[in-house]
Formats: structure tokens, C-alpha cells, sequence
């Protein structure tokens, strides 16, 4: 069902699961550091840094496969790209607005991607998270999968400060009609894969190149362009974790390379760094 490599190491602000905050009574309580509590299934953070989007979805499937298979439990996958435009399985290539010679010249690739949803841009600033969850362990309902990361990214950005809103019909988070989260994701026996994309410092010039999800007439934006200053990605990282362990009931840990069997993992890591 389909809807709207190797690993980085962790790195230290990473592993602890909570950045120093600008906004600490925005994440008061939030103690991901912590062993996870028995009651509450683990959810394993990993960091791939900063990856080609092929690189990312081949790590993304064979964390998948693993966790079908039960060798490993819940995950959210947090990567950085370079400037891409993919398209899912329900897009229309007239959403691509830009030739190859404008393409070539902004260094921007477009992949097909097998996710749900249309057309869409990732790029530097971004924060992007690919849940790979078993839906059987929480609620074999897709739809209610989707409302529950549309609010997480509603109470996450009213923390900090920024109002925004779901609209019927359309998936995805927005801010005074202009979309500042979007979601596409995959479910295969029940687990799901692909996820989210919050933009936070992102160059929002280069949505002039498609149509942003298909939808004609509606414009993008960004934390960054609502609070008029750029935010540290660690922060916003750490505040949407907080919320989505409370939405789905998870306790969050940062997984070991022990854990996930990827090999060629770095020691070092620039994940503090990315803006």
C-alpha cells in the first residue's frame, strides 16, 4: 500500500537524543538519553548523515527488511540531501516545471521514488524522517498513521511558536495556505517506509521548479521564513522526536552499529553541523 549503503556514525549530541535548546521550556521533559521505560516499545534513532537519495532508500529497505522479518524494532531514519526533486507513484511529470538545462544548471536531479503523493523537493535545510514502524504493533490504519505525523509536526512547530494546520483533502502540514510539511509515505505488510519532509532552513527557491504536491496555486514555506531567523536543525530534530514518541508511544534510543548490522559505519560524524 502506497500514500500521499551504510550509516554515518551517531553523532554526540546525536547518541544523548536531545540537543542544548534556545527553547528549553519547549522540550521540558523530554530525556532521551534515558533507558527506555518497560512499559513503552523502543524506537531506534539513526542518523545516515548526509547521502545521495539512492544511497539513503537502499539503507532505508534493508532496515526495512529487517524489521518485517522482526530483527529489529521501530526506527526513524533522519538523512540530509543534496538538492533533488522526486516524484511518486501518483506525480505527473507536467508538476516538473524546469527543463534539463535549468536542472543541470542548479545541480538538481529528479528520482521516481516509491512512495504515494506527487511531486516534491528535498534539499539542504530540510528535516527529513523515514518512521519505519510495524503498523501491526499500533493500528493497522494508514489513514490514522497520517493524521498522527500531521499533528506531530502541528504541536512541534507550535512550540515554537509557528501556528499551522492540516487542510481536508490535502496531506500534509500548513501555514496561512502555504505548506511548510510534506508527507509520502509506504506501507508493505503493515510496515511502513519513506516519511516526512518539515522545511527549516530551507532555499525556498527551488520549489519555482515544480508544482509542490501537485497542487496548483498553493505556495511553500519555511520555519525559518516564519520566524525570520535560522534555526538550529539539532533543536528542531529533538523537538519532533519528543512528539513523536508521545504520539505513537515510543521511547526513543539512538541505535549502535552493532544493532543495525550496517557495516562501513564512520567514527566521526559532521551531524552537529548541518544547517
Amino acid at each position: 500500500m502506497e500514500l500521499a549503503g551504510e550509516s554515518a556514525a551517531p553523532s554526540p549530541e546525536f547518541r544523548a537524543g536531545l540537543a542544548v535548546s534556545a527553547r528549553p521550556a519547549a522540550l521540558q521533559g523530554a530525556r532521551f538519553g534515558e533507558a527506555p521505560k518497560d512499559s513503552e516499545p523502543v524506537c531506534l534513532g539513526l542518523d545516515l548523515g548526509f547521502r545521495d537519495y539512492e544511497d539513503s532508500l537502499r539503507i532505508q529497505d534493508r532496515i526495512v527488511a529487517r524489521r518485517k522479518c522482526g530483527s529489529l524494532p521501530d526506527c526513524l531514519l533522519f538523512v540530509d540531501y543534496p538538492p533533488i526533486i522526486t516524484l511518486g507513484r501518483g506525480g505527473k511529470r507536467e508538476h516538473l516545471l524546469a527543463g534539463p538545462k535549468d536542472l543541470r544548471k542548479r545541480s538538481v536531479r529528479v528520482y521516481p521514488a516509491g512512495r504515494g503523493g506527487d511531486i516534491t523537493y528535498h534539499g539542504p535545510g530540510q528535516l527529513v524522517v523515514y518512521p519505519v514502524l510495524d503498523l501491526k504493533a499500533w493500528h493497522r490504519d494508514i489513514h490514522r498513521y497520517l493524521r498522527a505525523l500531521e499533528r506531530c509536526l502541528v504541536e512541534m512547530l507550535l512550540d515554537f511558536g509557528i501556528p499551522s494546520e492540516t487542510l481536508p483533502g490535502a496531506t500534509g502540514v500548513w501555514v496561512e495556505g502555504r505548506k511548510i510539511g510534506a508527507i509520502g509515505v509506504r506501507t508493505s505488510s503493515w510496515v511502513t517506509s519513506h516519511g516526512l519532509a518539515l522545511n527549516v532552513n530551507t532555499d525556498l527557491r527551488y520549489f519555482d521548479l515544480i508544482v509542490p504536491c501537485g497542487l496548483v496555486g498553493r505556495g511553500v514555506t519555511s520555519m525559518a521564513a516564519q520566524l525570520g531567523r535560522p534555526l538550529e536543525l539539532s533543536e528542531v530534530r529533538s523537538c519532533f522526536i519528543r512528539h513523536f514518541a508521545r504520539a505513537f508511544g515510543r521511547s526513543f534510543r539512538v541505535a549502535d552499529r552493532e544493532e543495525t548490522l550496517i557495516e562501513s559505519w564512520p567514527e566521526e560524524s559532521d551531524f552537529p553541523h548541518r544547517q
